[in-house]
């Protein structure tokens, strides 16, 4: 969600953080701001909405100094307003926060005792009022930042900045990301190593309760108990060719086109020429059943799965949301397993489920885009998905290498369960190994439906149907749909549909059928059939086979390779993402930004 920079550089620091925060606003954002200390004086610009209108105002209004913080903000407490906006400021300390301060109320009554009262209706603005009350009863900044860590309960990243000191931030980080830098005589902070990739490679990372006293000269980072710790600096590789658009005009678009690029890369990383390489200690033999969490894009990935662990594996699966979890409090068994699966690595809501479940299940796996975020550090096994950086919000080649390497967990499970022999596992795997030239096969549709893109945009209700593991491909290019377009989407199971949705139909909503020629095809085409009476524009997506059945007195039909029903989900995910990019573009909306979303979502 929101992004943090800080910087204590040879250079003037506002050009380098507004760059640095341009990095980060694939994360989602509705407003920004920068304050730096110069000549002992501490000083802050802030605007609504994109970077540009910061840019604009640095122009007309400078902002000086070797020393700043920056933040893109995703408005949680308070509408976005330049007043809401961070860097937050009380007396002599600027902070700028990701996350949510949960007790900043009883804070902020507190303040008010004493004679402080808000100027917003930010959470955060209670961090920088309690520091300052602190350092007005005089304690060092140090002193006031640990101080007030020590009162805040709830989610968060802080950068604290103070004036007079321009040798000095102190960051902490409690349920949200932050990442130290390390440069040569400088020194800088981000929520995302993304952010800092031009500036350095090599990186610390802060663990949960960590506070650390950032200098030029380097970082002291103490734990929750107020331990100097020691966390290891890694060389981080971020091409940044990967989060440029690389001529195409949205990233959403390039990450699209991406897809048989990283899932090559991901199958030959776990497909070498003799089997599947898991990480040690992938064993489903004595597993009676698995726990699938996520959310959004995510959970849809995991309810794929549930029909590959179930009917490849006879594993029972279940599938939670995760933000659902932890709150009805699951009955979990000691021999189940646990897998969770985030893009970012630190969804908030998925990390506080696999809190939850530690010491409940025999195994926590996390399928993951960020092999150093925090889920993947907190599992017992982390499994990189490798899908590179992905900046459009709407997630895409993510979704796709999330669901092949959950398809390898599935075929791992019935290997190990002796519901497969090795002759079929073969099989499976060489029909996997050929996914990127099927994915290739699907992206040439691209033309065919940006044309029919067209005409889906002018409606204002679109459903998706589909059956076995299409149907949670339905779920999913609705989502899509309505993420980037602001269309209302829905997607069903097609069997449902007269149980309700079918009142829906008539001529002015266009229903998308996803259905490859499988053993459920009749069954889905006789669903589309119960549409088309009641006079519904039916866009069918299937293979020659399919469309020589069924395409007849259909609205259009998109004609996709022939794949095993196995991957069907991961071949036919192509054209739904097609759909809601195209028919975004026809819209004129901003199709890697869309209006309230943001990518990493780091508060429950």
């Amino acid at each position: 969600m929101c992004g943090i920079v800080g910087v204590l550089g040879n250079h003037e620091a506002a050009p380098i953080i507004v760059e640095a925060l341009k990095r980060l606003e694939y994360r989602g954002y509705d407003s920004a701001g920068i304050a730096t200390v110069n000549a002992g004086r501490l000083d802050r610009r802030r605007a609504v909405g994109k970077l540009v209108n910061l840019s604009d105002l640095l122009v007309h209004e400078p902002l000086a100094g070797k020393t700043g913080i920056g933040h893109t903000r995703w408005a949680t407490h308070g509408a976005a307003t330049v007043g809401n906006a961070h860097p937050h400021r009380s007396g002599k300390v600027a902070v700028v926060h990701n996350g949510i301060i949960e007790n900043f109320r009883e804070l902020r009554a507190e303040l008010a005792a004493a004679g402080l009262t808000p100027e917003t209706d930010t959470d955060t603005e209670t961090v920088a009022m309690l520091a300052r009350l602190h350092l007005d009863r005089g304690l060092s900044p140090r002193e006031a930042a640990v101080a007030t860590l020590d009162r805040l309960a709830g989610a968060f990243a802080l950068l604290f900045l103070f004036d007079g000191e321009e040798d000095l931030m102190v960051a902490a980080r409690q349920g949200s990301p932050l990442a130290i830098g390390h440069g040569t005589g400088e020194m800088f902070v981000g929520s995302d190593a993304i952010a800092l990739a031009p500036m350095t490679d090599r990186i610390t990372y802060l663990e949960e309760g960590d506070h650390a006293f950032v200098t030029r000269q380097g970082v002291e980072i103490f734990d929750r108990a107020g331990r100097r710790a020691n966390r290891d600096m890694q060389t981080v590789a971020l091409d940044a060719t990967r989060i440029e658009k690389a001529g195409f005009k949205h990233f959403m678009a390039k990450e699209i086109a991406e897809q048989p690029v990283v899932l090559g890369d991901a199958l030959r990383h776990y497909l070498p020429a003799d089997g599947i390489a898991l990480p040690e200690g992938v064993e489903f033999a004595g597993t009676d059943r698995l726990v699938l969490v996520a959310c959004g894009t995510a959970s849809y990935a995991c309810l794929v799965a549930k029909y590959w662990f179930e009917s490849l594996a006879g594993l029972p699966c279940d599938v939670d949301i995760a933000s659902e979890f932890r709150y009805r409090e699951p009955p979990l068994s000691p021999a189940s397993q646990a897998i969770f699966v985030s893009q970012s690595g630190e969804t908030a809501d998925t990390l506080a489920a696999l809190r939850f479940v530690r010491d409940k299940v025999a195994k926590i796996l996390a399928v993951v885009n960020v092999p150093t975020s925090s889920i993947a550090r907190e599992a017992d096994i982390a499994l990189p998905i490798l899908a590179g950086v992905e900046v459009g919000v709407a997630s895409t080649k993510a979704f796709s290498c999330q669901l092949a390497v959950l398809a390898l967990l599935a075929l791992k499970a019935a290997a190990d369960r002796g519901r497969l022999d090795p002759e079929t596992l073969a099989r499976h795997l060489d029909e996997m190994r050929a996914l990127p030239g099927l994915m290739n096969q699907a992206l040439a549709r691209s033309d065919e439906i940006a044309r029919l893109a067209e005409r889906l945009a002018e409606a204002q209700d679109i459903l998706f149907l589909g059956r076995g593991a299409m149907y949670p491909l339905a779920l999913e290019g609705a989502l899509k749909l309505k993420e980037i377009s602001y269309i209302h989407a829905e997607g069903y199971a097609s069997g449902e549909l007269k149980h309700g949705p079918i009142a829906l139909i008539d001529r002015q909503v266009p229903v998308i059928v996803l259905a490859p020629h499988d053993r459920l095809f009749d069954k889905t085409i006789s669903n589309m059939q119960e549409v088309m009476a009641r006079h519904g524009q039916v866009l069918l997506m299937t293979d020659s086979r399919g469309a020589d059945e069924a395409a007849q007195g259909t609205w259009a039909t998109v004609t996709l390779p022939e794949v095993p029903a196995l991957l069907a989900p991961i071949v036919y995910a192509v054209p739904a993402q097609l759909l809601a990019y195209h028919t975004a573009v026809a819209k004129g909306t901003d199709v890697d930004q869309p209006r309230n979303l943001a990518k990493s979502v780091t508060v429950e």
